[in-house]
């Protein structure tokens, strides 16, 4: 997991891919944190991307690592209104305090993978599965 982390920060921004009425939708992202032995992100409950994944929790992350390399992150997103996540986030990422007032932002949500699995692909070698 800590290599997944590493490719997402080192990127700096990736894409999620949701649905919604069988449509894809696909935003940027620019956060992700492990705490507690889980891979973390955040968003707004006031954004399509919550609503989208409240109906459906399925997603796919997708981020460029070299020209040639990418990798691909498939899962589940549970939401986590625990506060210690919350403050967690704000703690590796101030400049949320942009975004949100605060970790207790009643908009502000945090969720987490579960039934993950993340490959890098390349244009020249075969895929590598990593072990989350």
């Amino acid at each position: 997991m800590e290599e997944i982390l590493k490719i997402l920060n080192d990127v700096k921004v990736f894409f999620v891919a949701t649905t919604e009425d069988d449509k894809p939708r696909v935003r940027p992202f620019g956060f992700a944190m492990i705490f507690e032995g889980k891979l973390y992100f955040c968003t707004g409950n006031h954004k399509n991307v919550y609503r989208q994944l409240k109906t459906n929790p399925n997603l796919e992350i997708c981020a460029m690592i070299t020209e040639d390399e990418w990798i691909r992150i498939n899962g589940k997103a549970v939401f986590d209104d625990r506060q210690s996540p919350k403050e967690k986030v704000f703690e590796l990422c101030p400049s949320l305090y942009n975004i949100y007032s605060s970790a207790e932002d009643p908009r502000f949500e945090v969720f987490y993978l579960t039934d993950c699995e993340a490959v890098i692909y390349s244009m020249t070698d075969e895929p590598r599965k990593i072990e989350i």
